[in-house]
């Protein structure tokens, strides 16, 4: 625990360079909790995530659709309105005078006045999800939290994370890809259920530990102490989610960019030759979520990818899930996703490879399954399944 003053907890900062999750921007109905800073300073909080099982208690698609179909309604009635006033010459030039005469202040100045939102615009946005600011609450993590007790059943995830973070820490908020790939397991968790599981840049361990509702083990990956002890932390606050005897999940450290395991003894999270064994003779099943902003690592995930695939003794299903995130490129002087196309570019490298030893077969996964956690499944999720057999 780093060493702060009072004065530095009541008033963390965060940097104009900095990046934000928009699962902790637009997490509907939740608060943040900060519990306490982190080894290199940063604000550290807590939020509570509900596991919809009953997957009637979101927001319908219909009632949105019906929502959207008022609000377009509304604007279509105000144009025909408009269209039915510019037929008629005389009353159009009416209409023009007295308006111009109506926008100019005292001065003579134009002034704009700007179409109120109606109701139904309000309505939708409710419906699709509530802006809520970071607000600290209290300080100390022994300290009682107001809907403790709500949150300690055994629908909700309780997840410490950090926000506004430099892009080398981003692993530590949650993130949307996160998310879509829980739902895809809780969805499918016959599939999982009893399997052996890696994921790859696991980060706060929030897939992890979905995961470990349903799996037999998990090895939930990163690399740097601070991040894997936030890790570890979340992975014991969600003890309650797993079944006794079953849903192990053990947070290890994993280097993209290193050849072999960390097997140092002195090193927090390092593998022990009977856990490297283990996962080399039952893992079945490999994922990762919104890993793919650096195409640096993009290459060496991909390289680690094979070289795990092709040492496992048992064929491997990998699921990657990511957000494509669009920017203005002045290179191309286009609204582009480089990130994303070389992550593409990638993944058809990966499927195309013969060296007669693996066959990597690639398909994506349709986002038609069910939410069972509250966030907005943008269109520009997506979700991957690689399916790794070996061929000698």
């Amino acid at each position: 625990m780093v060493d702060v003053t009072e004065k530095e907890m009541d008033n963390p900062t965060f940097k104009s360079d900095t990046v934000l999750s928009d699962v902790h921007l637009h997490c509907p109905n939740k608060r943040h909790l900060m519990v306490r800073l982190n080894a290199v300073g940063q604000p550290v909080f807590r939020s509570y995530f509900k596991i919809l099982w009953n997957t009637e208690d979101l927001p319908s698609e219909k009632r949105v659709r019906e929502a959207t179909t008022e609000r377009e309604h509304h604007y279509r009635s105000g144009d025909e309105l408009c269209d039915q006033d510019r037929n008629n010459p005389k009353k159009e030039r009416e209409l023009n005078s007295e308006g111009v005469e109506a926008l100019l202040d005292d001065d003579g100045d134009l002034e704009v006045v700007r179409r109120p939102q109606s109701a139904s615009d309000l309505e939708a946005e409710d419906i699709l999800r509530d802006r809520v600011y970071p607000v600290i609450l209290m300080k100390g993590k022994d300290d009682a939290f107001e809907d403790e007790q709500e949150c300690a059943c055994g629908d909700v995830v309780k997840i410490e994370h950090t926000m506004a973070t430099p892009l080398e820490d981003v692993g530590k908020q949650v993130w949307r890809a996160a998310f879509l790939l829980a739902d895809y397991i809780m969805f499918k968790r016959d599939t999982f259920r009893c399997c052996s599981v890696l994921e790859l840049g696991g980060g706060t361990g929030i897939t992890s530990i979905i995961m470990g509702i349903v799996a037999k083990r998990v090895y939930c990956t990163d690399v740097g102490d601070d991040l894997l002890t936030m890790c570890e932390q979340n992975v014991e606050l969600n003890k309650h989610l797993m079944e006794p005897g079953r849903g192990e999940v053990k947070v290890k450290e994993l280097d993209w960019l290193k050849d072999e395991f960390c097997t140092d003894p002195e090193a927090p999270y390092s593998w022990s030759e009977e856990e490297i064994a283990d996962l080399h003779d039952h893992c079945t099943v490999i994922m990762a979520a919104d890993v793919f902003y650096d195409d640096d690592l993009t290459d060496a995930l991909f390289r680690m990818l094979y070289r795990i695939t092709h040492n496992l003794r048992n064929s491997c299903t990998v699921y990657l899930a990511l957000e494509k995130r669009l920017n203005f490129s002045l290179r191309h002087m286009d609204v582009t996703c480089e990130a994303y196309s070389h992550f593409r570019n990638t993944l058809n490298d990966l499927e195309s490879l013969q060296d007669r030893k693996m066959k990597y077969t690639v398909e994506p996964i349709k986002l038609d399954f069910c939410q069972f956690l509250v966030y907005e499944r943008i269109e520009q999720l997506e979700l991957w399944k690689i399916i790794a057999e070996h061929l000698t």
